[in-house]
């Protein structure tokens, strides 16, 4: 994931920070993660969201592909 556009990025749902885990973007706040996907590019969709128990149960990795 490319360091700029991380440090630029924020939830969708409440506008505030996410930090990179594994294959997610997660928002603490919110307790969504938001899956990564082929080239580093985040699915920021609200819909396409995990909830953060759900990515920690995968160990923060997902099968989505572009």
């Amino acid at each position: 994931m490319n360091k700029e556009l991380l440090n630029i990025i924020a939830c969708p749902k409440c506008k505030g920070d996410v930090g990179l885990k594994g294959m997610f973007l997660v928002c603490g706040k919110c307790r969504l993660a938001y899956p990564v996907l082929d080239k580093g590019i985040p699915d920021m969709l609200i819909e396409d969201a995990w909830p953060l128990d759900n990515a920690k149960k995968a160990g923060f990795k997902h099968r989505k592909r572009l």
